[in-house]
């Protein structure tokens, strides 16, 4: 093969495709991409220099130079001339025109719910405490005033790692932590996942979210308790909100309650959330037990308390009006990119 006459003919190329690029074909970037680039045509011929003779290389590699010094002078020179004018209607990227819409994420609306109820106890004066969600017995149950024979300590409740560890089952194993690290007063709320041995259903799941509520100091009662909680319901759904306390039964407080927000009675998914009554539960509170104060060297006749549990999913179930708690936890990104 003549490695000259080739070199003509790649000469020849260039000029038809530089005149056609000039007429909006091709861009300057895309002739030196394919003929002075790594992989370009005028590289192939320079590799084929080592085929030649002694006698053919000098006036080869004379041609060879010259071409390329000629392809670049012919782009920059079109480039020079054309100005930004030309690149702009010869590029397939038309800066005048808006953006690609990027898709961005949102909060999940139990952290949103989260961060709300934070707000809302910053302004009564509480601070965050967190705790481990790996607990042992003491700090889950006994610490709590739970009696060995509770039935909460059966397996059938308790999801058990092994015969002392278990995931807690409520964040009120958070009291005892807080108690032990600091001194009454204590005004403190305490965020976090629990997990529960507990059959699926549209308004329970084996694990969930809650925001336990701790408060010890002299002469707390259960009247501050109740203004403390209306406030809360008012400030999440409104100040026509209805609340309710009904007498209930947990281990470490004692009296206690359960709170109830209206529902509503108005559709069928209406009476299966709330069991037919128009009300639904989504905490429960009371007196600190005097002997959850003892199992943490606190004197109860010197310190008083309350305690809350705020189950996360069910409250925020009420606040948008969704009719089942496993959508929370499916990651269906058409009910998540609502919030």
């Amino acid at each position: 093969m003549n490695l000259l006459a080739d070199i003509d003919k790649v000469r020849a190329e260039f000029d038809h495709r530089l005149k056609t690029a000039r007429a909006g074909k091709e861009t300057a970037e895309q002739l030196r991409i394919a003929f002075l680039g790594r992989k370009g045509k005028l590289a192939a011929l320079f590799a084929r220099m080592g085929e030649l003779s002694e006698v053919e290389r000098p006036e080869s590699g004379h041609r060879l130079n010259d071409a390329k010094e000629y392809f670049s002078t012919a782009i920059q020179a079109w480039e020079d001339e054309a100005g930004p004018e030309v690149e702009a209607e010869t590029s397939v990227l038309d800066l005048s025109l808006p953006g690609d819409p990027v898709s961005l994420g949102t909060l999940h609306p139990v952290t949103q719910l989260e961060q709300q109820l934070r707000e809302i106890f910053n302004r009564l004066g509480f601070s965050v405490f967190y705790g481990p969600e790996v607990e042992t017995e003491f700090y889950n149950f006994e610490a709590l005033n739970f009696q060995p024979d509770h039935p909460a300590r059966d397996m059938q409740d308790t999801f058990y790692i092994d015969e002392d560890l278990l995931l807690r089952t409520r964040t009120s194993n958070n009291q005892i932590h807080a108690m032990q690290a600091m001194r009454p007063p204590v005004r403190i709320i305490m965020p976090g996942r629990v997990y529960r041995n507990e059959a699926i259903n549209p308004r329970s799941y084996c694990t969930f979210h809650q925001v336990e509520g701790l408060l010890v100091d002299r002469n707390v009662s259960m009247a501050e308790l109740k203004g403390t909680l209306q406030y809360l319901a008012r400030e999440l759904y409104g100040p026509d909100t209805k609340t309710r306390f009904r007498p209930s039964f947990f281990p470490f407080t004692e009296p206690s309650a359960e709170m109830d927000v209206y529902w509503g009675l108005e559709t069928e998914r209406d009476y299966r959330i709330t069991k037919g009554t128009g009300w639904l539960e989504i905490l429960g509170c009371g007196m600190v037990h005097p002997n959850v104060l003892r199992a943490v060297d606190v004197d109860p006749e010197e310190w008083t308390g309350y305690a809350f549990g705020i189950g996360l999913e069910r409250t925020a179930m009420l606040k948008w009006g969704i009719g089942d708690i496993r959508y929370f936890f499916e990651g269906d990104l058409r009910f998540l990119r609502q919030f």
